[in-house]
């Protein structure tokens, strides 16, 4: 039988089971074809170590649907943070790191590799009978990555290069603005990290609406955002729906966009290979690596701001179809005086568009934008205040209407508005 451990080596693989399967998925064991069906159990048991508490099931024809079921307002702290605290490492990984560590117990030691090599040798491992040895390139790797990490500094004295442990920085002490951070902000497990290292508080927040499987993706957002920070372009894989393998894309990325909607984030990118800027779904996308600086990177922001301004969503381009390269949406609203919350809502979340007062009682939504389509479920929630509806893109209008007849069908209502016996 194979080895059940709690533990990770790749976090990127228990990812795509909790994405792909239980977060977004709903299907049976025997729907679950990815991997085998000794893999997908020794996952689910990883997996309901961590979310046991949050674990559902229905049976359905096909089989037992496993999902997660997570009431936020009885939990506050998000649980998908558990799997990033689930690192696996091998005994030579413990090992060294205390070896290490303890040689660079202060930020005023400081040794050459060589130097660090002989200390191991002779202080740490010359004492064991059987000692594990590490090599000289292995340290290295290892320093290397531990200065990456901003843990270990590296510092040139002539021809040679001195290690030295960072300065310890100190945790700060703003519980309530970390915990808050921790809940609502991208890469959050940064603020649970840090929230273990501090007296357990019972929580002054709660949330109505709280997005918590974007814990998954915060692998591939640290490194989107270094990338920006560095003003560098990435490659990375797209695993987009529908699609059996994923695919390689080189793009530049520019900034990030969080629906406050549903809570998906949404990459926004210049990809060279079309000389576009497109989003793409973070939640698709895997093994970010960060290549070259891009001269371009500022215009490319300039660029996005321009097509900002006529962004209702995510779409940077209008229609193939559309000759102008944007569309106009128009309808006219109906409220009155003792209704001034519709107004205030119009206002709220009018985004690119204006709203103008036209009558007593009527007040004008206009905008122009790069795609229409995305404004309809929106439109849809002032329906029964809409008396005029006009869009440059006819087939988006007309399935508007389309969607009112079908309602008025579904209600038994006639076209002039009255109920039909």
């Amino acid at each position: 039988m194979s080895e059940y451990r709690e533990l990770v080596k790749s976090f990127e693989k228990i990812r795509a089971y909790m994405r792909d399967f239980y977060v977004y998925g709903f299907r049976s064991r025997e729907e679950f074809t990815a991997k085998s069906a000794r893999s997908y159990d020794d996952e689910k048991r990883r997996i309901e170590s961590w979310l046991g508490d949050y674990m559902s099931f229905v049976r359905t024809a096909s089989g037992k649907n496993m999902f997660i079921s997570i009431d936020s307002r009885s939990c506050v702290h998000n649980p998908f943070y558990k799997a990033w605290k689930a690192k696996s490492f091998t005994d030579g990984d413990i090992t060294l790191h205390f070896i290490l560590f303890d040689i660079l117990s202060s930020a005023d030691k400081c040794y050459t590799l060589n130097e660090i090599t002989d200390i191991m040798d002779k202080e740490y491992l010359s004492c064991f009978e059987n000692p594990m040895m590490f090599d000289e390139s292995t340290v290295r790797k290892k320093l290397k990555e531990y200065c990456s990490e901003g843990i270990v500094t590296a510092e040139k004295q002539g021809r040679k290069t001195i290690y030295r442990r960072a300065e310890t920085t100190e945790l700060p002490t703003q519980r309530d603005a970390i915990e808050f951070f921790t809940e609502v902000a991208p890469c959050g497990v940064v603020g649970s990290f840090i929230l273990d290292k501090m007296p357990r508080l019972e929580s002054i927040f709660g949330f109505k609406h709280h997005y918590m499987t974007n814990a998954l993706d915060s692998g591939v957002l640290a490194s989107l955002f270094d990338a920006m920070g560095k003003k560098c372009s990435v490659t990375v894989l797209n695993h987009a729906k529908g699609k059996s393998e994923a695919r390689e894309n080189r793009i530049v990325p520019l900034k990030i966009f969080i629906s406050v909607q549903s809570g998906r984030q949404y990459l926004i990118a210049y990809q060279p290979a079309f000389n576009k800027i497109k989003s793409f779904r973070c939640d698709y996308l895997s093994d970010v690596k960060i290549c070259e600086p891009v001269p371009r990177f500022d215009e490319l922001r300039e660029r996005l701001s321009e097509i900002q301004s006529k962004m209702w969503g995510i779409q940077t381009e209008a229609p193939k179809k559309c000759k102008n390269g944007s569309e106009m949406v128009e309808f006219t609203v109906r409220a009155s005086e003792s209704e001034p919350y519709i107004v205030a809502r119009l206002m709220r979340e009018k985004r690119c568009g204006t709203v103008t007062k036209i009558g007593e009682d009527s007040y004008r939504f206009s905008a122009e934008v790069c795609d229409s389509n995305e404004l309809l479920t929106w439109m849809r929630s002032f329906i029964c205040r809409i008396t005029d509806v006009s869009i440059s893109n006819r087939e988006v209008e007309r399935r508007f209407k389309d969607d009112l007849e079908a309602m008025y069908k579904m209600y038994g209502i006639n076209s002039e508005g009255e109920v039909e016996q």
